[in-house]
């Protein structure tokens, strides 16, 4: 963890709230739906992705367009993606937001989460040393 730390801001911030996300929204696609516990971790569960995507803007490392990246464009998605289904489960459309974020977390935090595992990035230097 001192090699995530060490890293400047907002490095830290993005991939910690990131690895709550993912290990969050995983209780909540297996946990039951509807009730309390279920709609307070999903405010918390939008929070986390909400800082996960905004920090991103501040992460300039790979450089395509000016400062910015391809990765960026999926921040963004997240963004609208997460007003999308908060709007779903508030019009009572609940399939639409389970579609929803089902395709956040597998998009926006798994498939994601894996390219940071690649080599020269701070989380292959956690995982694999």
């Amino acid at each position: 963890m001192s090699l995530l730390l060490a890293e400047p801001h907002p490095i830290p911030l993005h991939a910690i709230a990131a690895m709550i996300a993912i290990i969050l929204g995983g209780i909540q696609l297996y946990m039951k739906k509807g009730g309390a516990i279920h709609k307070l971790l999903g405010r918390i569960w939008v929070g986390l992705m909400l800082i996960v995507s905004i920090s991103s803007f501040f992460i300039h490392e790979i450089k395509l367009w000016g400062a910015y990246s391809p990765i960026h464009l999926l921040s963004i998605w997240t963004i609208f993606s997460l007003g999308l289904a908060i709007y779903f489960v508030r019009v009572g459309n609940i399939k639409r937001h389970k579609q929803v974020m089902i395709a956040l977390y597998g998009f926006a935090l798994i498939l994601t989460g894996f390219f940071t595992f690649m080599p020269g990035r701070v989380m292959h230097q956690i995982a694999f040393g």
